[in-house]
């Protein structure tokens, strides 16, 4: 299929838009990636997701697909000659859509508060909060994984790419506030596939780096505090 039947648009710093990123290199297809400036939305995205209004949107051969772990899913069934990434057995597919929910619902929201904390003392609850989850996903990572290296086995899979999305904000935030919430002790599953996650073939040119976010989100921060003219 011809690159230009494939575009999609989004932001680099978005971890949402991180995910059809990645299931498109697993699958090996060719696409345009179309970025959006930061403040401002494109008449395209305006057209492609007139509901949201927000990223990403993958749009193939003509018709846009909305949201990112419902790209994810279009993407492994249309390309279905490549990896799976969705499991194959039903219950295996029920468990790891709940834990995606479970990250886009409440994990990833309760981290994301960190930076809006109105004291040291909100700011160290969110943190607990954040470690407390990633507790669960350790446990949930040694079901998940059946003793190999990923969530989805021994390949990538959709788990993964739910929660590998995050990984990058997730070392910002250990950055940011002089804390280590991956670590040996609690969540030595996690460290270790989180390590092998972000050095894979099909994530490490679309992982961000953490100093660029570190920054982009004090840029985020500034034009927050920066009054509506």
């Amino acid at each position: 299929m011809a690159k230009s039947d494939v575009k999609l648009i989004g932001a680099w710093p978005s971890p949402f838009v991180m995910r059809p990123r990645i299931a498109l290199n697993i699958k090996s297809v060719e696409y345009e990636f179309l970025e959006e400036t930061l403040g401002s939305k494109s008449q395209l995205l305006l057209e492609s997701n007139p509901v949201h209004k927000k990223i990403p949107v993958l749009i193939h051969g003509g018709k846009p697909i909305c949201e990112s772990l419902v790209i994810v899913e279009y993407i492994d069934e249309v390309w279905s000659p490549g990896p799976a990434i969705l499991p194959s057995d039903p219950y295996d597919r029920a468990l790891a859509r709940f834990w995606a929910a479970y990250l886009d619902e409440k994990w990833f929201p309760t981290m994301r508060n960190i930076a809006a904390a109105k004291d040291e003392e909100a700011r160290k609850a969110l943190i607990d909060q954040v470690g407390e989850g990633l507790v669960l996903l350790e446990d949930a990572f040694s079901k998940c994984s059946k003793g190999k290296g990923f969530f989805g086995g021994d390949q990538i899979g959709y788990l993964d790419i739910a929660f590998g999305s995050f990984l990058g904000w997730l070392r910002a935030i250990e950055k940011m506030n002089g804390v280590k919430l991956i670590d040996e002790t609690k969540t030595p599953g996690l460290l270790k596939w989180a390590n092998s996650f972000s050095s894979h073939p099909a994530v490490k040119d679309v992982f961000p780096e953490t100093g660029k976010l570190v920054e982009f989100a004090k840029v985020l921060a500034k034009l927050k505090a920066t009054p509506p003219k």
